[in-house]
């Protein structure tokens, strides 16, 4: 059909009139993150995100929205510790933190540094060593859910003197070396410890291996944040988000318009089945959209060509659709709630998707929901079902397999960091995506039945644009 697809070449503007090739564009790159550049970006740098509102105490922070989901269990697999001693040291600074290297002959004294900022250290807090700055911008940053932009690459310094600059990136380094809502362990740094951390950092082959663990985690906490957001931005079905959700009567079937009496009994239920369809696309359409905005903010996403960002988004946009949705699916009363909190039978749901397919919906949003993920991790584990290798007719393999490497990467850390105890839930969850694909590839044949019928159908154009759904004879 040709509704607007040639359009993807030239770059194109915001969501107006309703086709998917419209909203495509996207601006986030794997070039403004650190251990991505081996993918093969575009000449175009990602265009600079505009200023915050209500955060002129910096020259480049901006915000929108962070959420506490990201935080529970994030510690790093190894934090080195830093010193450093008093009065003939040699400073030395390194990634935001700073190291005095003291001279054999002075008397030291110790000096723990934030893991953060490298500022002195007033104890442990959050679950990690750090200065009072740093625990005051941690905690604010979780409670008032607020949402960071980098107004650079990503790739910000962080130290004491200029930790105020940008606040996406030390938010992201806060979270690097572990700090976490659930770690709420305070107090002084114990003697003990002091003594230890003097004893490691004197080594300075582990302070290279500490700048190489921090660049390689500051990477993958890039993906997990830049992700978390995008979901937190476009999802509707986060928990916060569903508290408000207010449940009401609904059917799909509706009256048709047009006199039934002149058809075949077969006639008239393809119709109605038709019609409900129709129903039903009018309240999954917005999610479309978000889907769409959802996509672009997936770091790497926007550097693929137009045309397998499309066909990434047609093929995987029902399985994203139904990994949000799992959380309205009642197996109790064998009901969908949808977003605006309409309630729809399982009954009807079964007449436009067929039984087995609708089971398998339930079943699935059950067994995904047992599996108690955050919402950070729900996002990210859409990501991975956006950005999958099996799509047919992708042009450009190579940098598809790389982003989705890099975001089961990611999806890996967080599950290691917020379910420690919980060893083969990754294994789950790569199965759940599989699981999930199978249900896509039988939605895709069932849409089929629709696409023969297309004449008794009036769908949207974006809704009917991603499920190649024909709207004239010429299409």
């Amino acid at each position: 059909m040709n509704t607007g697809l040639d359009s993807v070449v030239n770059g194109l503007g915001p969501v107006e009139n309703g086709l998917l090739s419209e909203v495509i564009p996207g601006n986030i790159s794997l070039d403004s993150m650190p251990g991505l550049t081996d993918v093969n970006a575009s000449n175009n740098p990602c265009s600079a995100p505009s200023s915050p509102v209500g955060h002129n105490s910096s020259p480049h922070p901006s915000s929108r929205k962070a959420y506490p989901s990201l935080s529970p269990n994030l510690s790093p697999t190894k934090t080195l510790p830093h010193q450093a001693a008093s009065q003939n040291g040699l400073a030395s600074q390194e990634q935001g933190t700073s190291i005095m290297m003291p001279d054999s002959n002075s008397t030291r004294q110790a000096f723990i540094p934030c893991k953060v900022c490298g500022d002195k250290a007033s104890g442990y807090h959050y679950g990690v060593t750090s200065c009072e700055g740093c625990k005051g911008f941690f905690r604010r940053s979780i409670q008032k859910q607020i949402e960071y932009r980098c107004l650079r690459d990503g790739k910000c310094l962080v130290m004491r003197l200029n930790r105020n600059r940008c606040q996406y990136c030390r938010f992201k380094k806060c979270l690097a070396v572990g700090m976490s809502r659930d770690s709420v362990r305070y107090g002084r740094v114990p003697k003990g410890s002091k003594t230890a951390e003097e004893q490691y950092v004197s080594s300075a082959e582990h302070q290279q291996y500490q700048v190489a663990l921090e660049k390689q985690q500051l990477a993958m906490y890039d993906i997990i944040l830049t992700v978390s957001q995008a979901h937190h931005s476009n999802c509707n079905t986060t928990d916060e988000k569903i508290k408000s959700i207010s449940k009401k009567t609904f059917t799909l079937i509706s009256k048709l318009d047009f006199d039934n009496t002149l058809g075949s009994t077969e006639h008239i239920l393809e119709a109605h089945r038709c019609q409900m369809f129709q129903n039903l696309a009018a309240y999954i359409l917005p999610t479309i959209q978000r889907v769409v905005e959802f996509a672009k903010r997936i770091p790497g996403f926007a550097d693929l060509s137009q045309d397998d960002q499309l066909i990434l988004i047609k093929c995987g946009f029902f399985e994203i659709w139904l990994s949000w949705m799992t959380k309205l699916f009642n197996s109790t009363d064998k009901t969908l709630t949808l977003e605006d909190g309409s309630v729809v039978p399982k009954g009807e749901l079964d007449i436009v998707y067929t039984p087995d397919i609708v089971s398998d919906m339930f079943s699935f949003a059950q067994s995904f929901g047992a599996l108690k993920l955050n919402d950070t991790e729900i996002g990210l584990f859409s990501a991975c079902a956006l950005v999958d290798t099996s799509r047919p007719n992708i042009s450009n393999m190579t940098m598809v397999e790389k982003i989705q490497e890099r975001l089961r990467e990611a999806l890996k850390l967080q599950i290691s960091r917020n379910h420690m105890s919980e060893t083969m839930l990754f294994s789950q969850l790569m199965d759940k995506l599989r699981q999930l694909h199978t249900i896509g590839l039988r939605h895709g044949q069932l849409l089929g039945w629709f696409r023969e019928r297309w004449y008794l159908i009036d769908t949207p154009p974006l809704f009917a644009e991603i499920y190649d759904i024909r709207k004239t004879e010429d299409d």
